[in-house]
């Protein structure tokens, strides 16, 4: 799970660390890293999904599969790049594999959303896994047969080999996106903020997955 940023200044927002989460461990032998990249509708929730991940080390937010070196955020939602926006993983593969990795791509969104197969202006948003090598197209095309077989609608995620789809890492403020609003919420008054979430709990009729998530927030909060 995440941490909280350590910073508590405004201007300090946009320089915090891009890339580690909050499992990051720098005495990870080399050998044993190994990256992978997915792009499945918003990066912000798919960077998240990811960073909870046992075994996961590092994710970075970015832009992959387009024409445009370095692009922008802004350049890349207009849809003028034909950049997707995506998660870079680097996992320690003794703890998770790049199999499990696919498996939990399908539970971040909805790989049948048939919007992901228009190339207009939501280019920025599809469902792509990219591959390295042919052993990762190989599992990525086994998970998402398994994933088909509990679906009643056609997944529509692609497999794009990663070769020409240079990843650009995204701009600060789009790294760690729900982790830096925890941050601001904490720097307004974090106490008061958590206390008036647990009072609210007790006082209204809230869904099973409305109050976890709640519970989660003041559980990061706290």
């Amino acid at each position: 799970m995440y941490k909280l940023l350590d910073h508590h200044s405004q201007s300090q927002v946009h320089d915090c660390p891009t890339s580690e989460t909050g499992s990051s461990n720098p005495n990870i032998p080399p050998e044993f890293l190994r990256e992978a990249v997915f792009a499945g509708e918003s990066f912000w929730d798919l960077e998240a999904a990811y960073g909870r991940v046992d075994g996961v080390v590092k994710t970075v937010t970015g832009y992959c599969g387009g024409s445009l070196r370095k692009p922008t955020y802004r350049e890349v939602c207009e849809g003028r790049t034909g950049h997707t926006e995506a998660v870079k993983v680097t996992y320690d593969k003794r703890k998770v594999s790049y199999a499990s990795l696919c498996d939990a791509f399908w539970e971040t969104h909805d790989p049948t959303n048939k919007e992901f197969l228009n190339f207009g202006i939501s280019t920025h948003q599809r469902s792509v896994i990219f591959y390295s090598t042919d052993e990762e197209r190989r599992k990525a095309q086994e998970s998402k047969i398994r994933r088909q077989m509990k679906l009643n609608r056609r997944i529509v995620t692609k497999s794009i080999a990663s070769d020409g789809a240079d990843f650009f890492t995204a701009e600060n403020q789009y790294q760690k996106y729900y982790l830096q609003k925890h941050y601001r919420i904490l720097a307004m008054d974090g106490g008061l903020v958590i206390g008036r979430l647990a009072k609210f709990i007790e006082t209204h009729e809230l869904s099973k997955k409305t109050r976890l998530a709640i519970e989660e927030v003041i559980e990061d909060l706290s």
